[in-house]
């Protein structure tokens, strides 16, 4: 906790702490961003701020203690039995709390840490045997289209994937993959993950194991309640709708801020884009609009690599009625936030704005 090691050389605090920039601060912008991290957490305040992703919402600002992080990093680091010199990747942005918290982890362990660039290929210019890493899932997906980086992956000893889902696919070519790969579930304000599901192996289960320390129950309207002592200091509802069984073990099915209200019908814009996942190549994503019959009217956007007309005809082998969108627009872009998940909040407003006689609309009922 009193130094750092950085591409295998020893920081100090008073590294951090004056007003001449570490010689790694300048290598890029990156390094630059762990450089002013680290001046924070070196700092005499024992506490840092942070910002939720903002991928239902407007991104909050919460204040938590170093302490509290520090303890996140030890569930973490007991659990997958990290010890000092094991070598770590940290390809995440600093914006956010798990790029934070892989270094707060090289902090505690004394893990000697590899910054690159946070991009779609972390692995594409280093061929190191990490010990371990975190990534987002396309990240992941990435690493698996060329031989080379996929053999970089499978040699990552403990790999976590968190910040947004893993669709059925990717889960399917990672399970026979031989080192420890891992779901992660958790958020902002439990100081990252605080479950774990094993995706490789024979261990591989579709069901989260939380650490140790922490306590589930559900709300009267299913929503995951979590008792996490060491990282929040009072028990919290998440907006996550949850199946949990009686040995703690739980699924997530979906977010209640994306149940969608049409005739009188909740449907959860979850499970509609698992099932259509497999079946478009493009990026997509479920939202909805006002209507004056149904309250909601559920729609598709797609990006503009897939037809339209297969993804209609896709639409109607795979989903009830009930849950059929009314019509797929097609747009530039899928709105996302700066960790990689789709921006919610964005997609209704992009819904409100669609010209519903465009060429690029298209009606199924």
């Amino acid at each position: 906790m009193s130094q750092i090691s950085i591409e295998g050389i020893i920081y100090t605090p008073a590294d951090f702490t004056g007003d001449r920039e570490s010689d790694f601060a300048g290598i890029s912008s990156f390094h630059h961003q762990l450089y002013l991290f680290l001046k924070e957490w070196f700092s005499d305040s024992p506490t840092l701020r942070l910002h939720t992703s903002g991928s239902t919402g407007i991104p909050k600002e919460i204040i938590v203690r170093k302490a509290q992080m520090l303890q996140s990093a030890k569930s973490t680091c007991d659990f997958f039995t990290l010890k000092e010199e094991d070598k770590a990747l940290l390809c995440l942005p600093l914006d956010y709390i798990a790029g934070k918290m892989m270094v707060v982890r090289a902090l505690y362990a004394g893990l000697d840490i590899y910054p690159v660039v946070p991009d779609g290929y972390p692995l594409a210019h280093t061929d190191i045997p990490f010990d371990f890493a975190a990534m987002v899932p396309l990240q992941v997906y990435n690493s698996l289209q060329t031989e080379e980086e996929k053999q970089r992956l499978s040699r990552i000893k403990h790999l976590i994937i968190g910040g947004g889902a893993i669709d059925q696919i990717l889960e399917r070519k990672l399970k026979m993959f031989p080192n420890a790969i891992y779901s992660t579930y958790g958020m902002t304000e439990t100081l990252s993950h605080i479950a774990l599901r094993r995706i490789s192996g024979i261990e591989a289960s579709s069901y989260y194991t939380p650490l140790p320390s922490v306590r589930l129950a559900l709300s009267e309207d299913n929503r995951l309640i979590v008792d996490a002592p060491l990282v929040a200091d009072e028990p919290f509802t998440t907006n996550d709708i949850a199946e949990l069984r009686p040995d703690s073990s739980f699924r997530i099915i979906g977010r209640i801020d994306n149940v969608i209200n049409s005739g009188g019908i909740k449907i959860q814009i979850e499970e509609i884009e698992q099932v259509l996942q497999p079946h478009i190549t493009g990026n997509f994503a479920i939202t909805s609009i006002p209507h004056p019959k149904l309250g909601e009217a559920i729609i598709l956007i797609l990006e503009q690599s897939d037809d339209p007309v297969y993804v209609e005809k896709t639409i109607r082998q795979l989903l009830p009625r009930h849950q059929q969108p009314m019509l797929i627009h097609i747009a530039e872009a899928i709105p996302q936030t700066g960790n990689g998940k789709i921006d919610r909040l964005a997609m209704k407003q992009l819904a409100k704005k669609i010209n519903l006689s465009s060429p690029t609309t298209r009606y199924i009922h």
